[in-house]
């Protein structure tokens, strides 16, 4: 990915394993989303935080240290997941045990799906996809996007601001 570009951009947990279905895993992505975006790393136009995976559009704005916001975002959720497990069920840490020298455990798959938007069209349909997630028949988390609590769908759909972090895309395109 390009810093100042915005992508439609889907990482997915390892093994497709179900980490996010409550609350306080759902929590440290949005936990994350709002410091990277206080620290002015990134800009998140759009959300939503599925059982085992999420879906964004955002824009990297610049590097974390060293690190991509990407890779920070990783690096960060990936630590607060393994330490949550530790503490509240370490039963769960099987599935995402690896053998690696720098690392015990990998939370998140390889190589996350990033498709740049360059223009409105595109990034109707991305903003339009994202918020049907949770309806769709395979998860049926909702009846309708706007009631799926993890997800930037209100702020649109209701003008609901509560994402801080949130950034209207239509302010760009």
């Amino acid at each position: 990915m390009e810093y100042g570009e915005i992508y439609f951009w889907t990482t997915t947990i390892r093994n497709w394993c179900h980490l996010l279905k409550t609350h306080e895993f759902k929590q440290v992505i949005l936990d994350s989303f709002q410091y990277m975006t206080d620290i002015g790393k990134i800009d998140i136009y759009a959300f939503v935080i599925m059982p085992n995976h999420l879906h964004t559009i955002w824009s990297m704005l610049e590097p974390n240290g060293k690190e991509t916001p990407q890779g920070s975002f990783h690096k960060y959720t990936a630590h607060c997941f393994k330490e949550m497990l530790v503490e509240k069920n370490p039963a769960l840490l099987a599935p995402f045990r690896v053998i690696d020298r720098k690392k015990r455990f990998e939370f998140w798959q390889r190589d996350p799906l990033a498709i740049p938007i360059y223009n409105r069209k595109t990034a109707l349909q991305k903003l339009n996809y994202l918020h049907n997630n949770p309806v769709i028949e395979k998860w049926k988390l909702a009846d309708e996007p706007c009631g799926y609590e993890y997800s930037s769908a209100k702020y649109y759909e209701r003008n609901e601001k509560n994402y801080p972090f949130l950034k209207d895309l239509w302010d760009v395109f």
